[in-house]
């Protein structure tokens, strides 16, 4: 039995749950309409994102995460297994809602539309959060070990999207079919998170997602004048 166990001497009702009080304790204890473990999960989710960023991952304690989560230090251990779970658990829970609503975000846009739709919402998403901003940045690129297993996984599915997105522009000759598609999807990921990077490193304040519009122009038209030399 661990330290936070009840003891043997506190009081317990033992009034059997009848038809009539059983209805009045579900009332109570969903009043709220939050499911209690994962409430707590997410807050612990949260407070790591927070700590990472401001402590640096390899610098960071469970004990920190705890404190700002607001519960104890084994409490953690109950949803992760160890601070590496939590930096795998922030990337996929943030990939796994940039992928659906990437595509949702989709549905019935032009191409180009599109690709203007995605870069903004990288951005946006980023620059709303400057905590998880720095863990993707920064913390995750810390260790070989979290990007092999990241780009083999959810960032394959994510520049997946894209390429799909260049590939139906060329079905329609809205764009060149001479490119490789994948190419494409990795220059547009690299210049956005180029410029995200930038953005958390930057002494400046600005917004983000303002730079959305111009790196797809680059993408789309590149750098030479139309007037041919």
């Amino acid at each position: 039995m661990s330290s936070h166990s009840v003891p043997a001497t506190t009081a317990r009702s033992t009034a059997p749950l009848t038809s009539a009080t059983a209805p009045a304790r579900r009332r109570s204890a969903g009043a709220s309409g939050v499911r209690p473990t994962q409430d707590k999960r997410e807050r612990i989710l949260t407070a790591a994102v927070k700590t990472f960023a401001r402590h640096g991952f390899f610098n960071a304690q469970v004990a920190d995460v705890a404190r700002i989560a607001g519960v104890a230090s084994g409490t953690v251990y109950l949803y992760f297994r160890s601070k590496d779970d939590l930096l795998v658990a922030i990337f996929e829970r943030t990939m796994r809602a940039a992928i659906a609503e990437g595509r949702a975000a989709l549905e019935g846009l032009h191409p180009e539309a599109s690709l203007r739709r995605i870069a903004r919402l990288h951005l946006e998403r980023l620059g709303a959060d400057r905590d998880l901003a720095v863990v993707f940045q920064v913390e995750l690129r810390g260790t070989t070990k979290f990007m092999e297993r990241f780009s083999a996984t959810y960032v394959r599915e994510y520049l997946g999207i894209i390429r799909d997105v260049i590939a139906d522009g060329q079905a329609r000759r809205v764009f060149r079919a001479g490119v490789n598609p994948t190419l494409v999807a990795k220059a547009l990921f690299g210049a956005l998170d180029e410029m995200a990077t930038n953005w958390v490193l930057s002494p400046r304040t600005y917004e983000l997602a303002a730079d959305a519009d111009p790196i797809v122009d680059l993408i789309l038209h590149g750098v030479r004048t139309s007037r041919k030399l």
